[in-house]
């Protein structure tokens, strides 16, 4: 009896003329399997890599109302981040599982990347947004300073290292890390100093934002070995960024500038806005491209952040709300500090307002609110754990103005000894 010539055992190709048969202990297998097969387990992976994480996707409402355990305010910008990375991963994920009706119907309609970029003063959020997001989707999640990023060849961090980060922080899976979210901050700064022309670029600007536009879009990179997973071995990995979603975030000192010449009000407007005190935050919900144009950000990478997010400057009722509120508020955390030492920490409802007050004076916003708590209980800390009978501590307004004395109540008595502050 004649032997059949050997043929692909999944599609059943005979012998092709012009890759061979990959034999197998039953079978053989061509390369347009073997393709098929690569492909379809690269799909699996990348699903996989996030689904055992949130399964399903939590909704935009989900995400805010987690977003609003952690941060106070900003309801708009919540809004639209929520919108926007449910969109994203909603995306990614049907890209994966497929749905044939969907498929059919719209195979020529490819989804574009939500990337977003934030705006707004310092200390109002954006970093923590940013994080707590990855942490809702259950993704990784890498920072980057733009002021540190350099156009490559020059000495500093090129861009590509904002994926080595990631990559780190996915503990080497490349299938998390390209289903990641990097926020990279200060992007203000890459900004032209000039609308001019003729003004001489520098590597930490105009061509750092150059050299971030395939990345941001989409791209494969090949890491430089550099990565703690990789360091003692002789591996280099290519990453693709298609799938990874990109905050940037500023500051924008002086964008609302930008804004009011174009919106050129007339004069009863400009009266009626001085009567009302219309503030920069209001004109910055009127920012439109053509304002970070002129900021100085290139138009190409402008057009990399279709999504544009508000973050407003923060109120001294805000603020005491931070430090009371969220899951991680600041007063909590100190009051968890004193009671492993048995001591209760209290704040009088005018201690947070005056601490609320001297944040606003710094302008620092939110992130200044650690630093004068730690200034204010630094010697009551020191003291603490030397001193036993105490169990209860009471932080008034003049002890937050340095008029007065943190209240150290003892066991064995009703009056409040006290430590003094500058």
């Amino acid at each position: 009896m004649t032997e059949s010539p050997p043929h692909c055992s999944f599609c059943g190709l005979k012998v092709p003329t012009d890759s061979p048969l990959i034999a197998g202990e039953k079978g053989y297998i061509c390369e347009d399997c073997v393709r098929t097969a690569h492909e379809l387990v690269i799909n699996w992976k990348r699903e996989h890599a996030v689904t055992q994480s949130h399964n399903p996707l939590p909704t935009p409402k989900t995400i805010k109302a987690q977003l609003d355990e952690y941060v106070i305010g900003q309801e708009l910008a919540k809004e639209i981040l929520a919108v926007a990375v449910y969109n994203h991963y909603k995306r990614l994920y049907h890209g994966n599982q497929g749905n044939n009706h969907i498929e059919t119907l719209y195979h020529d309609v490819e989804i574009s990347k939500s990337n977003v970029l934030m705006l707004g003063p310092s200390g109002t959020g954006k970093t923590l947004l940013a994080s707590t997001l990855a942490k809702i989707v259950g993704v990784p999640f890498a920072i980057a300073d733009a002021t540190t990023l350099t156009q490559t060849g020059y000495v500093g961090d090129d861009v590509e290292s904002i994926l080595v980060r990631l990559l780190d922080v996915a503990e080497g899976d490349l299938e998390q890390a390209q289903w990641g979210i990097i926020y990279i901050d200060e992007i203000d700064k890459l900004a032209k100093t000039s609308e001019s022309p003729t003004v001489v670029r520098d590597v930490s600007g105009e061509g750092v934002q150059q050299a971030l536009l395939k990345l941001v879009e989409g791209t494969t990179v090949k890491l430089p070995k550099k990565s703690k997973e990789r360091q003692h071995k002789n591996e280099q990995l290519t990453m693709d960024s298609h799938n990874i979603l990109f905050i940037a975030g500023g500051a924008f000192v002086g964008l609302e500038e930008h804004v009011a010449k174009r919106i050129k009000p007339q004069p009863t407007e400009m009266s009626l806005r001085r009567k009302n005190k219309i503030s920069a935050e209001s004109l910055l919900h009127e920012t439109q491209p053509e304002d970070l144009l002129r900021f100085g950000l290139i138009p190409e990478f402008i057009g990399r952040f279709p999504i544009i997010a508000i973050l407003e400057q923060l109120d001294k009722a805000a603020l005491v709300q931070i430090l009371t509120e969220p899951r991680h508020a600041l007063v909590r955390q100190y009051q968890k500090l004193f009671a492993y030492d048995n001591v209760e920490l209290e704040f009088t409802p005018e201690a947070l307002t005056a601490i609320a007050a001297k944040a606003l004076a710094r302008g620092t916003g939110a992130r200044g609110l650690r630093s004068i708590q730690e200034q204010l209980l630094r010697r009551c800390m020191f003291e603490l754990p030397s001193r036993q009978n105490v169990i209860r501590c009471i932080v008034d307004e003049q002890a937050v103005n340095g008029t007065g004395e943190i209240q150290m109540i003892e066991s064995q008595q009703t009056n409040g000894g006290g430590v003094e502050y500058e």
